[in-house]
């Protein structure tokens, strides 16, 4: 009888130990699979697989505030590249599969 009292002791003790060591679910992911525009983490496009369509690389682009968008294209790296005017001026632009949107440098 006292080695079941034991037994008992310790699944309860090994239970609510792994209980207090799984944190709580959250609603959504800490990293951004899609940066907001004007949140960059890099100051050059990233190569990479790009999963935006034609349609919505041109909508982020108008986005961050280019007008005229034009010669819209994805590069071999997967990086959509355009021409778009900001500020009175037509530049280079692009697009990464983060959504880091970069003038041409």
């Amino acid at each position: 009888m006292n080695l079941r009292i034991v037994l008992a002791v310790c699944a309860s003790v090994t239970a609510s130990s792994a209980m207090a060591q799984a944190p709580a679910a959250k609603s959504g992911p800490n990293n951004n699979a899609i940066n907001s525009s004007g949140q960059n983490n890099s100051n050059s496009p990233v190569a990479g697989r790009n999963s935006f369509t034609e349609g919505q690389a041109k909508s982020r682009i108008e986005g961050a505030g280019y007008t005229n968008v034009t010669a819209l294209q994805k590069d071999a790296n997967g990086v959509w590249r355009a021409k778009g005017s900001k500020g009175g001026t037509i530049s280079d632009v692009s697009l990464d599969f983060e959504g880091n949107i970069n003038p041409a440098k």
